[in-house]
């Protein structure tokens, strides 16, 4: 039997797409970008503001008679500018002896700073460069210590303290200072940074100078410092800085508030004073005074090296 086939002769009619105007696309696109940068500076905006504010009013409330701040005034109304201004920051400096705590507290950051690039160098170099059994397994213990807060070793580091026999209740100055150097002579998290950048400086200047007959200690101070003086300066600011504000350790291990740094004794009595009842009434006045002139010097510092510390933590996490 024949089998017939039908084949369908129908015409589709095929009608063009309209091709886009590219003119009208090049709208499109600048229009949403412009909303996207446009929500973008807004939201970095209100985020700065939030960021800048507590620091505008700290400045602020220094300026304001005591009453203007417990009102929570935005600004001076009492007194003029020149009479607040000239009250409080003299009553703040002569309470809290500011000059003498502030020499304390730039004697121990120093001292921690200078003690930190030394050991971080060391470490570093012994992590980059030299090879030695277990180095991996040891690098890996090292960090997994950046888990542990500071805060659940001071009760481990103030009976050593006491056990040296440092931190006692007739504690000397050098005392003091030994107490509050010792346990943060190096950092971890310090050593890491820095070891990330030695690992960046080409091995063929180690062979180099191998073959020139340096040593490692020679290569390490003529060569690597060198390269890697961003990082340095980046980890010598954040030292200074982080032991700048350093609180608890210090108010558990100084006995006499005359050895102490000026982060604890902004927070002690020597802000208060007698109220109408008799009573010690703290101004906050002067705390808001004390915590510019802790803040200030450290805002000077950053602006300076700012440069140096975002290139130097930039270069050092390029290689892992």
């Amino acid at each position: 039997m024949a089998r017939h086939e039908v084949i369908d002769t129908r015409l589709t009619l095929v009608i063009p797409k309209k091709d886009k105007d590219p003119i009208q696309e090049a709208k499109k696109e600048k229009w949403a970008r412009g909303i996207g940068l446009f929500f973008l500076y807004l939201f970095l905006i209100a985020a700065s503001l939030l960021v800048i504010f507590p620091f505008y009013y700290m400045i602020l409330a220094s300026f304001m008679a005591e009453q203007d701040v417990i009102a929570g005034s935005f600004w001076p109304k009492t007194g003029s500018f020149l009479e607040n201004v000239s009250y409080n920051y003299s009553q703040t400096v002569t309470r809290l002896h500011y000059w003498s705590h502030l020499g304390n507290t730039l004697a121990v950051a120093a001292t921690v700073t200078i003690f930190q690039l030394l050991t971080t160098i060391l470490a570093a170099f012994a992590f980059a460069r030299l090879q030695f059994t277990g180095k991996s397994i040891l690098f890996i213990l090292f960090l997994s210590t950046m888990m542990i807060p500071g805060e659940m070793l001071a009760i481990t580091n103030y009976t050593t303290m006491v056990n040296l026999g440092i931190a006692s209740l007739n504690q000397t100055r050098w005392q003091a200072y030994l107490a509050l150097v010792l346990p943060v002579i190096s950092s971890v998290f310090y050593i890491y940074l820095l070891r990330q950048n030695f690992m960046q400086i080409p091995n063929e200047l180690y062979l180099a100078a191998k073959v020139d007959g340096k040593s490692d200690w020679g290569f390490l101070w003529k060569v690597m410092v060198p390269l890697s003086s961003p990082t340095l300066i980046t980890i010598g600011i954040l030292s200074l800085i982080d032991n700048w504000n350093s609180y608890v350790w210090p108010s558990l291990v100084v006995q006499n508030d005359s050895y102490n740094v000026i982060s604890v004794i902004i927070r002690g009595e020597y802000l208060q004073t007698v109220g109408p009842d008799g009573n010690l009434v703290t101004m906050y006045s002067w705390q808001m005074t004390a915590s510019v002139l802790v803040v200030v010097p450290l805002l000077i510092l950053f602006i300076i090296f700012r440069k140096y510390i975002m290139s130097g933590t930039g270069r050092a996490g390029i290689k892992g």
